[in-house]
């Protein structure tokens, strides 16, 4: 790659080795290991700013293992947040996701990410791919929809899905900015 490239290592961004990073990138780094396991996608973006890591890293984990939202309701809603972002790069990593760990059908899943009309027999799996739909088209959400989610999720899975949403959108518009394909591995570390 030749200094005036486009592209860096993960993307347009150009990574930092570990023996660059500043202290307190580092901390952000061993802090993102400790918590996730690895620096996955946008991570290694947000990396550059430590104190948003301090935010973003801890409420990916809370999705992880603690929403009130089952794995195949949050990769129907990451599926069509990253869809309407055309996120290449969590598109790619989240359709096998939606599949392996989600349980989620493939032709389920390609609709999702193809923004193709489809439907769930589970009606929590539904009234999320509703829900998620009406807000990032962007659609005003009927008083139906909206008691239909509740009743469904209760208040607290209704909120979990809205900031999942926001989550999401903040995770596909970083990897967008950067122009991050959908075969992007980074710095090996």
């Amino acid at each position: 790659m030749s200094e005036t490239s486009d592209f860096g290592t993960f993307g347009r961004y150009k990574e930092l080795p570990l023996d660059r990073m500043t202290t307190d990138q580092k901390r952000a780094f061993e802090f993102t290991v400790k918590e996730r396991g690895l620096v996955p996608g946008p991570y290694k973006i947000w990396l550059q700013n430590p104190k948003l890591i301090e935010v973003m890293v801890p409420l990916g984990a809370y999705y992880q293992a603690h929403s009130s939202l089952s794995k195949s309701e949050i990769e129907i809603a990451t599926n069509v947040t990253n869809a309407r972002w055309l996120a290449a790069y969590s598109n790619y990593e989240h359709e096998m996701i939606a599949e392996n760990a989600g349980g989620l059908p493939p032709e389920k899943v390609q609709a999702l990410i193809a923004g193709l009309p489809t439907s769930f027999d589970e009606p929590r799996q539904q009234v999320v791919y509703e829900m998620t739909s009406a807000l990032i088209a962007p659609r005003v959400v009927p008083k139906g929809l909206y008691q239909r989610a509740v009743d469904l999720l209760g208040d607290a899975g209704l909120t979990d899905l809205t900031v999942l949403i926001g989550y999401l959108t903040s995770v596909s518009l970083t990897l967008v900015a950067h122009d991050v394909p959908s075969s992007a591995t980074g710095l090996e570390r």
